[in-house]
């Protein structure tokens, strides 16, 4: 008897931990400014955090000195889940898209929208405290498409 309360206890820890959602102090690694050159120029990530969200915004930064505002994005919860609400503002990439947490194991994050265009994921995994790997990925024309964005501080 005694072995069974405690592997049923064993196990309602096991289960409690996978299905915990993380807490705002998780995605403290985005906090501040990212940076990802690229041979037409750099494309940066700013990100702040406000009460139980974070604020993001994109930006290309052409060689001739331009920046653009690419996407502004909000991480927060919904009903308790967290989602990453992305607004973009390229031609053919403009409104406001969530995406919702199916993964947050092994630190990395992983957003889903099966209904999306592309990408139908955006993935974030932090690398140490000044490198951030990102990346989008889905199908795109009937093709699986996967773009990744490797970051430095």
């Amino acid at each position: 008897m005694k072995k069974i309360i405690i592997t049923s206890f064993i196990l309602l820890i096991c289960l409690s931990a996978i299905t915990q959602t993380p807490s705002v102090k998780e995605f403290s690694f985005l906090l501040g400014n990212w940076e990802l050159k690229t041979k037409n120029g750099k494309t940066t990530e700013h990100w702040k955090k406000n009460a139980k969200t974070y604020a993001g915004s994109s930006y290309k930064h052409h060689a001739k000195g331009d920046s653009t505002l690419t996407e502004t994005i909000i991480l927060k919860q919904i009903n308790g889940v967290w989602h990453y609400c992305v607004t973009g503002y390229e031609k053919n990439n403009e409104g406001t898209t969530n995406f919702k947490l199916i993964s947050s194991k092994n630190n990395t994050y992983i957003f889903e929208n099966p209904a999306h265009d592309f990408p139908q994921r955006i993935t974030y995994q932090p690398k140490g405290k000044n490198n951030l790997l990102a990346w989008i990925e889905g199908k795109m024309n009937g093709k699986d498409l996967k773009i990744e964005f490797p970051y430095q501080r």
